[in-house]
């Protein structure tokens, strides 16, 4: 079903449905925001520019440990998932590349799949390798570790995925490559807590230097989970080491569930911001250091401190002159039990340019001097003036002029998708994207 002129048809019958009540929330806004001294179409011209991507594993319905319960029209493989993520994206405007996860979602034929993609006005973004899992007919088994592991032989075999997954990359046109790692131990003694990280900095060289001139690779810390008593890549402290080990390629990549409960967030932002290794995020939300929640459901406060600092550092003439292209990049990554998968997506898609938008809106020179002058409710007010502000028209008229809707989930439902493809892909069924990443 690569013609999707259908859901055009919903979106185009949704939008003029909702065009009035949309312009007039606009116009009202835009007067607000003049009263503020801000340009409404400034505004819009700078929330256009955000772009997030949404990862392949994404498009099947998620699981626990206990299970998980399938949505009818899961894709039967990666050409049904990038359908989906082309849905996504005509109606957000904003999601207009897909993440890749090795071997889970490894296209056959890279060239055919990048062909594909284009037809459905996608791109490619980071390739994600995988060494925590074993996986069908793999000779060596990541039980004890892969990167990390006492095995040279073990060793070779995950640096040789992560070659692979470089190459399949660089011919889908992606530019980098994610690396998380499993590896830690559950119980005392039973790692060398220093060697450990020694022999994932040596097979992360071996990598490294087959990353073609213009990748970055981002390696992603987590504290716990596989390894309950010590993971080798545990914070962004480690990350950052391993980072500085590498060389100039070498990026930190923040996931926002990878944290422990209550974490400063932001300021781990901030801080790899200051040591010019901030690579990207992966996008969810947590209650108790997961990471399968849809962003913004829980912390949307959070979230749009976060964007403040990107925002504030993007506006930075020392952060331009250090990182002349600084350019985090931004993807989604969360499972999805209990909603339909697309829908779950265009809500995070959604959340996530509300609180970047929502930063752009920040009263920087007001701020600057509130701090200067430790006025702490003063400032607090500055960056709550913000967050407090209702962007949804802005968001609405970038989707709108960009093609997309008014009310993706709305347009969505309007077009029944979901009921197509089920009927399609009926005794289909995709892959379960695991619980572990």
């Amino acid at each position: 079903m690569n013609d999707l002129s259908f859901l055009d048809t919903a979106v185009a019958a949704c939008n003029e449905q909702l065009a009035a009540a949309h312009e007039a929330d606009l116009q009202a806004l835009g007067g607000q925001l003049a009263r503020r001294g801000l340009d409404l179409e400034r505004v819009l011209a700078q929330a256009a520019r955000l772009e997030v991507a949404v990862p392949s594993w994404g498009f099947s319905q998620g699981g626990t440990r206990f299970g998980r319960f399938p949505i009818a029209g899961e894709p039967r493989g990666l050409e049904d998932k990038l359908q989906d993520a082309a849905v996504v994206h005509r109606l957000t405007a904003v999601t207009p590349r897909v993440s890749l996860h090795i071997p889970w979602d490894k296209p056959e034929n890279p060239r055919e799949i990048k062909r594909l993609a284009g037809e459905l006005g996608l791109g490619f973004d980071a390739v994600n390798s995988n060494t925590f899992q074993d996986q069908p007919g793999q000779r060596l088994s990541y039980k004890y570790g892969s990167l990390a592991h006492t095995d040279p032989a073990v060793r070779r075999q995950a640096i040789e995925h992560n070659l692979e997954c470089i190459e399949i990359g660089r011919q889908l046109g992606s530019k980098a490559l994610t690396v998380w790692l499993a590896d830690g131990g559950s119980f005392p003694g039973q790692m060398h807590l220093r060697r450990s990280l020694d022999r994932v900095i040596e097979s992360l060289q071996e990598v490294y230097a087959g990353l073609p001139a213009n990748w970055r690779l981002f390696t992603e810390h987590k504290p716990f989970e596989p390894a309950f008593y010590s993971t080798v890549v545990q914070d962004w402290g480690t990350s950052w080491m391993i980072a500085q080990a590498l060389g100039p390629q070498a990026f930190c990549l923040v996931d926002l569930g990878h944290h422990l409960p209550n974490c400063n967030i932001e300021q781990v932002v901030a801080r790899l911001i200051a040591v010019n290794r901030l690579g990207g995020f992966h996008f969810n939300d947590s209650k108790f250091a997961d990471d399968d929640l849809s962003a913004g459901s829980l912390k949307p406060y959070q979230l749009f401190l976060i964007f403040h600092e990107l925002v504030d550092a993007a506006e930075d003439p020392k952060v331009r002159k250090a990182r002349p292209k600084f350019a985090p990049a931004y993807m989604i990554d969360q499972s999805h039990n209990v909603k339909d998968p697309i829908e779950d997506l265009i809500q995070s898609a959604v959340e996530i340019h509300r609180a970047y938008v929502k930063a752009l809106l920040v009263d920087r020179r007001a701020l600057a001097v509130h701090q200067e002058n430790n006025d702490v409710v003063m400032a607090e007010r500055t960056l709550k003036a913000a967050f407090d502000t209702d962007v949804s028209p802005i968001l609405a008229e970038v989707r709108r002029r960009a093609g997309g809707a008014i009310d993706p989930i709305l347009a969505y439902r309007e077009s029944a998708y979901r009921a197509r493809v089920a009927e399609e892909r009926a005794g289909g069924g995709g892959r379960d994207r695991g619980v572990l990443g």
